[in-house]
């Protein structure tokens, strides 16, 4: 199987985007696994720290790993939104491909460090793990929101590009109208697309659009096209995994066998996260 890094010079070549999906339990884990499949793309899969901390960070690389081969299915495991170096040793050691130090919160001398410090331990390790970095602030959690998280701020070209450069970063996460989680009642922001564009001719680095739920497919496909090379999903899917065990349990109120009520809910993400990988690779 190819690395994540050769794959995403893949996917840059071909102007397409590797979707990235989030998981917190192994039906949405089958259900994703079943759509790259399905599509026959590669995927990522993500966990947050408190996605890995339910799920267990060594646990996810080792079913991940063991669901790629019996699928025969490129899989990757990312480490999604780490807000400290030990975290980031932690996810390193337990065997992940790739890992985000989110430093959005800190002081920018401070989180130059330390992004540079976990750059330094990835490349120490015996394996190529890819680190990404993230700039701007587009809000911090993946749920239902009633109105645009406070304090989006939106990144700069130059900064993108003097970061990348100053930290040795193999991914940037920019903010360019994208924010975490899906509005209630109203479409999420447009995209910058010239935005895009101008960060990737000045950092040349891959970037990553994170807050992918709610965007629309016009936008995705603009993004890709200016160079966005992965895009994360998670609200969507959380959302659609949530809906499908309330329909069931709506039905079926004596159902008590768990693998009745979550086959609904893998079903449901593997339709949701399908859809999305067809429109990222143009399949």
């Amino acid at each position: 199987m190819k690395t994540l890094r050769e794959t995403i010079a893949d996917a840059e070549k071909n102007h397409v985007a590797i979707g990235h999906f989030n998981i917190s339990t192994m039906e949405a884990l089958w259900g994703i696994a079943e759509a790259a499949k399905n599509v026959g793309v590669p995927v990522i899969i993500g966990l947050s720290e408190g996605e890995r901390e339910f799920f267990g960070m060594r646990q996810a690389v080792v079913a991940v790993k063991g669901i790629s081969e019996k699928l025969g299915v490129p899989m990757y495991v990312n480490a999604d939104h780490t807000y400290s170096f030990e975290k980031v040793k932690e996810a390193i050691d337990a065997g992940v491909d790739a890992v985000i130090f989110d430093g959005t919160k800190l002081p920018a001398n401070e989180r130059l460090e330390i992004t540079k410090q976990c750059v330094s331990y990835a490349r120490a390790s015996n394996r190529d793990v890819l680190v990404e970095g993230e700039l701007g602030f587009i809000g911090v959690s993946s749920k239902l929101l009633d109105t645009i998280p406070e304090g989006v701020e939106l990144t700069e070209p130059k900064e993108a590009a003097d970061f990348a450069k100053d930290t040795g970063v193999d991914m940037l996460a920019p903010a360019v109208g994208n924010i975490h989680g899906m509005l209630k009642n109203a479409s999420n922001p447009r995209l910058d697309i010239a935005r895009i564009g101008d960060i990737k001719k000045s950092a040349d680095v891959p970037l990553v659009l994170h807050g992918g739920s709610g965007i629309s497919d016009d936008d995705f496909l603009a993004a890709i096209k200016a160079g966005m090379s992965i895009i994360h999903i998670n609200t969507e899917i959380r959302v659609a995994w949530k809906d499908a065990v309330a329909n069931h349990l709506s039905q079926y109120p004596d159902d008590v066998a768990p693998y009745h009520i979550l086959n609904d809910a893998r079903e449901a993400v593997r339709t949701i996260v399908e859809k999305r990988l067809r429109l990222f690779s143009g399949r």
